[in-house]
């Protein structure tokens, strides 16, 4: 070849090597196929060319590959035997053998295309680095350059790659400038077909954690453990620190003296602010310090709800709740639990409602007085699915119930429960439920007969709702938590057992 200088070539591949932070070899390997590219142009395309770059010396070799045959059908791809053996006096039918080319002087249009090819294998090749390098560093914290906006996203120089802060990671209101200096947490990293895409938050839980640890010597070295992170971007956060360790405070560990520590995470996170609290293993004593600045007077757990009622005095309230709920949601968040707050007041009449409901449902449905049905309250009896299920010695342990009134109620219940599933099938038929959604197992004929009330009809409607609608949830109206009451509460399903039934009918409609 080539008319360019040999070692020039070696020097060019060291410094493109070097600038994009890839292996040398890549680039010779670039070359070799830019080179075999234009001398396929030059001695047609028809040619299986190989080229070789000596890394030692730059020596060129362009070749074409040859297949030694007996009758030559392709005067590109084939040679006979005579014409091989001036090549190579060793060649046997069937070998594949190089014949050596002249050497190749680039034209414009050759030089063009071997530069597209090389950029080209070298944008590849600095791609596949950059994904490799990040990769393995989701959970990290990086610096960056505000390098420039883009629809409202922001673009940082990392300096071996660019990394991206979308719109809804950012701190609300945070106002960064081309050329500002900031930190972001790596929370995905995607190979795509334009280049590896890292995608960075500043609004991120972990962010604030992460933050922590480079803060605080006791969590960088294991003594100190982050149990659960919450945050309102820009706004408050709250976090659960653990130490086993007794001689540490571990809240005053990441205080630091004079609130150093906590403040320095504070600065970074735009004045967002931080709430520090002891995790307990106690659900109960967590959402009493996760409600703080508010006094918690009550704690009611429902674990398989996963529910949390707290009661509190009328005057702490809105410290509980927060502004536009902020509080309580994060405490929410913190604990995993979903979170009820009700005043004294509240609590009082929600108890003694429910104790009021359950006494006409035994009323009504079991046919016995009003004394005897607050009797089976008073116990914990709360359904009449639950008096057949009990053992009758429990019954029996009642004050005033012998064998026979156990016996009474126990084959008055199970009269009732087979009278309202008659009931439940003829409301099925009457209200033209579809078959998908009476055949679906997870229901019971009860939960039909309410889904279809509500206009759930067919299984690709109950597919379309969300475990929240089955449920119920709370939703904040201004300082106040508002229940917003779920299609099928009243059966008492855990989050879990909404998920599941959720799932699996949208399963079951994919198919």
């Amino acid at each position: 070849m080539v008319s360019a200088n040999k070692i020039e070539i070696l020097r060019i591949a060291e410094t493109v090597a070097q600038e994009k932070m890839i292996d040398k070899s890549i680039v010779i390997a670039a070359l070799e196929e830019a080179i075999a590219k234009a001398a396929k142009s030059n001695y047609g395309e028809e040619n299986e060319v190989i080229v070789e770059i000596n890394q030692d010396n730059g020596d060129i070799s362009i070749s074409r590959k040859m297949l030694v045959v007996d009758d030559v059908k392709n005067k590109f791809l084939e040679i006979t035997l005579k014409a091989a053996k001036k090549i190579n006096g060793a060649a046997q039918i069937g070998d594949q053998l190089l014949d050596p080319l002249p050497p190749l002087d680039f034209g414009r249009i050759a030089a063009q295309t071997a530069k597209q090819v090389i950029n080209s294998k070298v944008r590849e090749a600095e791609r596949e680095r950059q994904y490799n390098e990040y990769k393995d560093r989701v959970g990290e914290i990086v610096n960056g350059i505000v390098k420039r906006m883009e629809f409202g996203n922001i673009i940082l120089d990392l300096g071996k790659a660019e990394g991206v802060v979308r719109k809804d990671q950012t701190i609300p209101r945070e106002n960064l400038r081309n050329g500002d200096r900031v930190r972001a947490y790596i929370y995905d990293v995607r190979a795509e077909l334009k280049g590896p895409q890292i995608f960075l938050s500043r609004s991120h839980p972990q962010f604030m954690a992460k933050l922590f640890t480079q803060e605080v010597p006791e969590i960088y070295d294991g003594i100190i453990s982050i149990k659960s992170v919450a945050r309102d971007p820009g706004s408050r956060a709250k976090i659960a620190v653990f130490t086993e360790d007794g001689s540490i405070d571990p809240v005053g560990a990441c205080v630091g003296m004079r609130g150093s520590r906590v403040q320095a995470v504070v600065n970074e996170l735009q004045g967002e602010k931080i709430d520090i609290i002891n995790w307990s293993d106690n659900v109960a004593n967590l959402a009493i310090a996760s409600l703080s600045p508010a006094e918690v007077l009550k704690v009611v757990l429902d674990e398989d709800q996963n529910k949390i009622e707290v009661v509190v005095s009328e005057e702490h309230l809105s410290l509980a709740i927060g502004r536009r709920g902020q509080n309580v949601k994060l405490a929410t968040e913190l604990t995993g639990y979903e979170i009820d707050i009700l005043t004294e007041d509240e609590e009082s009449s929600k108890r003694q409602e429910d104790f009021t409901n359950k006494t006409d449902i035994f009323v009504s449905s079991l046919d016995v007085d009003e004394t005897l049905a607050q009797l089976l309250v008073s116990e914990g009896f709360g359904s009449v699915e639950e008096v057949i299920d009990t053992d009758k010695s429990e019954l029996l342990s009642i004050e005033g119930f012998d064998e026979e009134i156990a016996t009474e109620l126990i084959e008055r219940a199970k009269k009732f429960l087979s009278d309202k599933e008659e009931e439940n099938q003829t409301k099925i038929k009457d209200m033209k439920v579809s078959n998908d959604l009476i055949q679906f197992d997870l229901l019971s004929k009860a939960m039909v007969v309410k889904l279809a009330e509500n206009d759930i009809k067919t299984l690709d409607d109950f597919a379309g709702l969300t475990t929240d609608d089955l449920i119920g949830y709370l939703e904040v109206k201004g300082d106040k938590n508002s229940k917003v009451t779920g299609l099928l509460e009243e059966f008492n399903l855990t989050r879990e057992e909404g998920d599941q039934l959720i799932m699996e009918a949208r399963k079951i409609w994919l198919e």
